[in-house]
């Protein structure tokens, strides 16, 4: 019997909707970002599906919450899938939820066939894997696996000055009901389900990504310090004008990201100036960078840049600058064994797709010193993504989710 067939697309599909209509935005998109009222309550409904079928929670002291389905050897380390609630500002319904949503559905799967696993199978929404509110992403994922301390995590404050601390309380106790879980306690394995965000399978005509690697990713924060003066009575000689410093800062470094192969990824997300007044020379600009590439080397090297150009340019504009690296990701590959299975399992549902690596970071990224770990992809309409108009389509979110339910059933060891 293949537990593949008893997922329901329908249910899938509705779970989705209904997990859409928290944080809805009038463009039909969703504005759901980390530790605010409406993740609490995405968390709270995703306790409730889960309890209602007869799964157990927990919650560690970052936020992550675990649903669970017991094992028949239930001491053995699960076997975990999962993704996250959290959305960007101007977000959309699939990214992060599609994962999440796929993991309950896989697990109603298992039980709706009565087949019973040896490893427990759990499903996990990691907290604050976007960063836009609180940078860097993967924070949740992060503190679990140990590449960012806890308390260090808990003092990151968003732009209005609270800190993940402070709205961390306020989520969790939504899901006070939860049991505690510690960091850092070893799984059977990891698969991530997640809609591609890029057009490659879409422009393909194929459903299945299996996703080989995580390409490097580095994020700064840049500030630049000048000094406030009057905008209609101070020379240009005599400014300190620092949005000035800040926007040759970026224009030298764009021009230097450039590359033929154009596999270089150069964002910034972030711009910040103050005091923010129209007749005010700018006194302080804070910007960040986030840097991509396929190969270590390269984004090495435009690391390195960004790291010491800000002072020069800075320097010679009567400003200082500051530069501080939030996160160092190297290219990060998956496991074989994982890679392996997915396509196998995706090739016995004759489902078209390829290998490929992921242009984005995922929570999958940190999980390789904790189990072998691996990434499903399905098509995003048009691949757009981190943008309101993202849409997915019903079959294609479902046969992602019969390709993890088959892979994590062999990963769990079925009985029966």
């Amino acid at each position: 019997m293949r537990i593949s067939n008893f997922v329901k697309q329908d249910r899938l599909w509705g779970r989705l909707t209904d997990l859409a209509k928290i944080g809805a935005t009038a463009k039909g998109g969703v504005n759901r970002q980390a530790l605010t009222a409406e993740d609490g309550a995405a968390r709270r409904l995703l306790a409730d599906w889960a309890l209602s079928r007869g799964f157990s929670i927990f919650q560690d002291d970052i936020g992550n919450l675990f649903v669970r389905r017991n094992g028949s050897e239930d001491s053995l380390p699960p076997v975990t899938t999962g993704s996250h609630l959290d959305t960007q500002p101007t977000g959309g319904r699939f990214d992060g939820a599609y994962g999440v949503m796929a993991g309950l559905e896989a697990l109603e799967a298992l039980e709706d066939s009565g087949i019973r696993t040896r490893h427990p199978v759990e499903v996990v929404a990691w907290t604050n894997e976007e960063g836009a509110r609180f940078p860097p992403s993967c924070m949740g994922s992060g503190v679990y696996t140990g590449r960012y301390t806890l308390d260090w995590a808990l003092s990151v404050q968003d732009p209005a000055g609270t800190s993940v601390g402070e709205a961390l309380t306020a989520v969790m106790e939504q899901t006070k009901d939860a049991a505690p879980r510690g960091f850092g306690a070893p799984m059977a394995a990891y698969i991530e389900a997640h809609i591609e965000q890029g057009p490659i399978l879409v422009s393909a005509g194929e459903t299945i990504g299996v996703v080989t690697s995580v390409q490097s990713q580095n994020l700064f924060e840049v500030e630049v310090f000048g000094e406030e003066a009057h905008a209609g009575t101070t020379p240009r000689a005599n400014r300190s004008d620092a949005v000035l410093a800040a926007v040759e800062i970026v224009a030298e470094l764009e021009r230097a990201a450039q590359d033929e192969a154009d596999a270089m990824r150069f964002t910034v997300g972030r711009f910040i100036a103050k005091p923010g007044a129209p007749n005010t020379v700018p006194s302080h600009v804070v910007f960040t960078i986030d840097l991509r590439h396929p190969e270590n080397s390269e984004i090495e090297r435009m690391s390195n840049l960004i790291e010491c150009l800000p002072g020069e340019v800075s320097a010679r504009r009567r400003c200082r600058a500051k530069v501080t690296r939030l996160s160092d990701s190297p290219v990060t590959p998956f496991s074989d064994d994982i890679v392996g299975l997915i396509d196998s399992k995706r090739r016995d549902l004759e489902l078209p797709g390829r290998r490929m690596p992921s242009g984005a970071g995922h929570d999958a990224m940190y999980i390789p010193p904790l189990a072998p770990t691996g990434m499903i992809f399905v098509p995003c309409v048009d691949g757009i993504s981190h943008n309101e108009a993202e849409d997915a389509l019903p079959h294609d979110l479902a046969d992602g989710t019969r390709v993890l339910v088959d892979c994590l059933a062999e990963l769990a060891g079925r009985e029966g």
